[in-house]
């Protein structure tokens, strides 16, 4: 691997127009906010990114005009992950000629495969991309399939597979690979809150949610950690963990699009099945926005150019 993918990586969110369509000029200038922000690299078409709800010309779209427009500056993780691995397989082969530099793949979901399933599955995805670095992505939550430690020092050993971004929010679990993994092999945070803790432990960043709304405060917090100051790293956690919750008062990306709206950074539009925030929850989370200082004196679309 060439590019170290370390620190913060954003998980983007898609912008749409509220007419369904992607609002692809929102998009660029969505991109050239998160680098002012000081960001380690990017993350389009995961989860945050609605790639369910995106048809292949639409993925190929968002990836090609984030690799556009990043023009090399950070690395761009593309997502390509699926429960039909030769599916799969022919998404990572197009993200890499796309120019992405590397895949992030979440577990197979719905089919729910066995550990040697999930082995084979991201053996076979890793071997057909043989050049390109692949981060494997554990998040039982919605998957419904728990990626263990003993399975991820396997794959650990495949040339290309070079992390992990760990959401299982199980820390026993996530200690036990932090101890077995081989030397050079990435743990990152799949939640913010976790951020702090699994840095501590030997992690190297977080693919966030948060740093769409602060890339700036989020790539600080990775960096303050990276550098061993821990308890500068510490104040700033706390003073974002808020953020952190209220990103998932809902069902993520809703908060954080919401969030997004109101700071004028684009339409607020999702695609069905996601649904609009509930007007108690819309109240909570601009509340938190407004203690955040997000909502005084917002950053336009139109000022980031």
């Amino acid at each position: 691997m060439t590019r170290e993918i370390a620190g913060c990586g954003t998980a983007l969110i898609t912008p749409f127009h509220r007419d369904g369509s992607l609002d692809r000029e929102a998009l660029s200038r969505f991109v050239r906010f998160q680098l002012q922000g000081n960001v380690d690299f990017l993350v389009p078409c995961g989860t945050t990114g609605e790639a369910p709800t995106l048809d292949h010309d639409e993925y190929v779209s968002v990836v090609q005009q984030v690799v556009k427009e990043v023009a090399g500056r950070v690395p761009v993780v593309a997502g390509a992950g699926g429960y039909n691995t030769r599916h799969v397989i022919e998404l990572a082969r197009e993200m890499r000629d796309l120019g992405a530099d590397a895949i992030l793949s979440v577990t197979p979901y719905y089919n729910r495969p066995t550990q040697e399933g999930l082995y084979q599955h991201f053996r076979a995805v890793a071997e057909a991309v043989s050049g390109l670095p692949v981060l494997l992505y554990n998040v039982p939550s919605r998957t419904g399939s728990n990626l263990e430690p003993a399975t991820v020092v396997r794959l650990a050993a495949l040339p290309n597979v070079v992390g992990i971004k760990e959401a299982s929010g199980n820390l026993e679990q996530q200690m036990e690979l932090l101890r077995t993994m081989p030397a050079g092999f990435r743990m990152l945070a799949g939640d913010d809150a976790w951020t702090f803790p699994l840095m501590s432990l030997g992690g190297v960043g977080v693919v966030s949610v948060a740093s769409n709304e602060v890339p700036d405060r989020v790539s600080r917090l990775t960096r303050l950690m990276r550098e061993g100051k821990h308890e500068e790293a510490r104040r700033l956690h706390f003073d974002l963990l808020p953020l952190f919750r209220a990103n998932f008062y809902e069902t993520n990306p809703v908060p954080v699009k919401t969030s997004l709206a109101m700071m004028g950074l684009i339409e607020e539009a999702y695609r069905l099945p996601l649904a609009p925030m509930r007007p108690e929850n819309r109240s909570r989370l601009e509340q938190v926005l407004r203690a955040q200082g997000l909502l005084t004196g917002v950053t336009s679309a139109s000022a980031v150019r």
